[in-house]
């Protein structure tokens, strides 16, 4: 069976322990460029994948493996959940600012002046 990756020149077979590796590398970075990262140097490319794909194939992306893999998603899950939390309650208090304004209209919460003398009638 031939190997469609040794026919590529960037390859080197003791880079990648399967193609499959690859295939799973350049798609996690393809989707990171899609969401906005930028390319990691200049490229006569411009579709996404493509240029995720000679990244990983140039040696220009470091990937992890088994318990290290699994630590790094963990940690980035933590991240994006505390940077979920921080939006959530930036939002709330944005919302009660907005709804206090809004109640401002209709209750006035200044402190009046003491009661105005009432005129004497005689």
């Amino acid at each position: 069976m031939l190997d469609a990756l040794s026919l590529l020149p960037e390859y080197s077979s003791d880079r990648f322990d399967s193609r499959y590796r690859v295939v799973i590398a350049a798609s996690q970075r393809a989707k990171y460029l899609m969401q906005g990262a930028k390319p990691l140097g200049s490229s006569k490319f411009t579709k996404e994948t493509t240029i995720a794909l000679e990244e990983v194939l140039g040696g220009h992306l470091e990937y992890r493996v088994g318990k290290e893999a699994r630590q790094a998603m963990k940690e980035a899950k933590r991240g994006r959940e505390g940077e979920i939390e921080k939006m959530v309650l930036a939002e709330a208090a944005d919302d009660a600012r907005e709804i206090k304004k809004e109640l401002s209209v209709y209750v006035d919460d200044s402190i009046k002046a003491e009661a105005e003398p009432e005129s004497e009638e005689s």
